[in-house]
């Protein structure tokens, strides 16, 4: 154990204006009777480690990329995927709403797709419908930067048409 002497001054401070300050004479040291001298003991203690998970490292999002990622089967199979799964909504369509839905959401490295939201939408219930459809898609194969796979933005536009 380590003991360490302290030295507390027990002076006492209060807010002087100028004029008090020019009117005092050379100001002394306190004397010995002012300082109190105190003694502590001083344990040493270990510091505890806290175990945290591993924070997982978010990429940065990409917008342009050397590969860029691809639904699974081409554009054939896509608009394939969106022809079968797109249901008009029934707001729209009485309302005789017609036009592109842009859809903006990222196409992870494991080809999953996140944070899907509209870029511009024609309501109607169009919109709600794009995101549905959008989260419904299979995993893509995902985009590549100097053959690695990395997070890339994509945008989709959805049209929905009456016939």
């Amino acid at each position: 154990m380590n003991l360490i002497y302290c030295f507390l001054n027990l002076l006492e401070t209060a807010i002087v204006t100028q004029d008090e300050l020019s009117s005092m004479s050379d100001v002394e040291a306190p004397s010995q009777e002012e300082i109190r001298y105190e003694v502590r003991e001083i344990k040493e203690v270990k510091p505890k480690v806290i175990e945290t998970a591993p924070k997982k490292k978010v990429s940065s999002i990409f917008i342009v990329v050397e590969e860029q990622p691809r639904f699974p089967g081409g554009n054939d199979a896509r608009i394939k995927f969106l022809l079968k799964n797109v249901k008009y909504p029934e707001e729209a369509r009485d309302l005789g709403i017609q036009g592109r839905v842009f859809v903006t959401f990222v196409v992870e490295i494991d080809g999953s797709i996140t944070d899907v939201k509209i870029l511009r939408g024609i309501g109607g219930g169009c919109d709600k419908e794009a995101i549905r459809v959008v989260k419904s898609m299979p995993k893509w194969i995902p985009g590549k930067q100097r053959g690695v796979p990395v997070r890339v933005q994509f945008n989709l536009p959805i049209k929905f048409t009456l016939q």
